[in-house]
């Protein structure tokens, strides 16, 4: 299993600004400790080249990112107070996510970034602790660089995935598929290709029930499967998260996992995961869940 793990995520965050990153270093070590894979399953990427980053977003928009020219109301909705540091290591997660996707390509079966997801920054600004959109990037790059025929964005972080929506909008070699919180953030939700929204207190029979409805219609749709599945698996979905509504057990949430990796490699389509959210109080129970989705992986490509 390829790994992607960008050191960098995890350093110089400001004191106040720890929670949600501290996460990515425990997952790591978690799924080490517990031998679900090897040092030899990580690599470590590198910034993501400009070029690329202009792909999906506004050359305005990167400019005013790398000179630290954002506004406060601009910061206040980032999430994060600029820095070098912070452009520096948003471009390390967002090349991290389109190397995985290579690597899942090339090895025909799946690849993690452990951080990832930032389905909520759109082409022209951050939002919701998204500075650029890692999938919205990889797509791009792949269509052009690849040649693939369609990708397919299962989007199943409990916030809807509107800046992914805005970017690939008008692009229809790529489907956005989010499931999520109907009265969670966004306040002001995109429209995706296909949009499951949720009420509060939905629990794991309601839940698993949709996902698998709604997979079954996308792998394959119309007969054509997709070339990659990109899965935003966030762990927001549980009933213990801050700011999920949602109630998924554990074991839930486990099975909303395995069920996008069986039915891929079913149908034979390489994944690429990005972590995304997870907001419980205890740390150690987001990073339970985050290792769940390692050993999903794990369970369905052995």
């Amino acid at each position: 299993m390829d790994i992607a793990y960008a050191p960098c995520y995890v350093l110089e965050v400001p004191e106040g600004h720890r929670f949600p990153m501290e996460k990515y270093a425990l997952l790591k070590d978690q799924i080490l400790y517990e031998g679900i894979v090897s040092d030899s399953d990580f690599f470590a990427p590198t910034a993501m080249p400009v070029e690329t980053i202009l792909l999906a977003h506004d050359a305005d928009y990167w400019d005013r990112t790398l000179r630290g020219k954002w506004t406060r109301k601009e910061e206040r909705r980032s999430g994060f107070p600029w820095s070098e540091a912070m452009v520096e290591r948003e471009r390390v997660i967002m090349q991290g996510t389109l190397e995985c996707a290579k690597k899942a390509l090339t090895s025909g079966s799946v690849a993690m970034n452990i951080a990832g997801g930032t389905h909520h920054a759109y082409s022209n600004r951050a939002e919701g602790f998204c500075i650029f959109n890692d999938f919205a990037l990889a797509s791009k790059w792949l269509l052009s660089n690849n040649s693939l025929a369609r990708i397919l964005i299962v989007d199943c972080d409990v916030h809807q995935g509107n800046g992914s929506a805005a970017i690939l909008a008008d692009e229809p070699r790529v489907t956005t598929f989010s499931m999520h919180g109907a009265s969670n953030y966004p306040l002001n939700k995109e429209t995706s290709d296909i949009d499951v929204a949720l009420p509060d207190g939905t629990t794991d029979e309601v839940y698993l029930s949709l996902l698998k409805t709604h997979l079954e219609s996308l792998i394959p749709a119309d007969g054509i499967r997709p070339d990659l599945v990109m899965y935003q698996c966030g762990v927001d979905v549980l009933a213990s998260d801050k700011l999920g509504r949602l109630a998924l057990t554990l074991q839930g949430c486990m099975s909303r996992d395995r069920m996008v990796f069986q039915m891929c490699r079913e149908w034979d389509i390489p994944v690429v995961c990005a972590m995304g959210g997870g907001y419980s109080p205890t740390v150690n129970t987001v990073v339970q869940a985050h290792v769940n989705t390692f050993r999903a992986a794990l369970d369905v490509w052995t």
